[in-house]
């Protein structure tokens, strides 16, 4: 995939929470080319690399304002039906998230978002 179309990927996945631009467990997922519990798995198995500010839990209230802004969210599972709740990371997460998945895709989409 060519950088430009990478970035372009990026862009549709970012949203702005709590006055930060994020992207969400299941687009990462999709962006980084694995399954969205594999996001969370590396994110659990590696606490000491997403300090304060590098991810968060994106709350009941935050869900419902997503679903009513987006409709995919009611559409294409993001968010909905989840036995967590979703997690959203900055960029300095996708970047840390970066190195430990380590896959050639993640690797590309980082350097697309940084």
């Amino acid at each position: 995939m060519k950088q430009q179309e990478i970035v372009s990927n990026v862009e549709e996945k970012i949203i702005t929470l709590r006055n930060q631009q994020v992207i969400l467990d299941c687009d990462v997922a999709e962006l980084y080319g694995v399954e969205t519990k594999r996001i969370n798995e590396a994110v659990s198995n590696n606490p000491e690399k997403f300090p304060e500010g590098y991810i968060f839990e994106v709350d009941n209230q935050e869900i419902n304002s997503l679903r009513s802004k987006f409709s995919t969210l009611k559409n294409a599972g993001r968010g909905q039906h989840t036995k967590y709740p979703p997690k959203a990371f900055t960029e300095k997460g996708l970047y840390m998230l970066a190195t430990i998945l380590k896959s050639p895709k993640a690797v590309q989409t980082t350097i697309a978002i940084v």
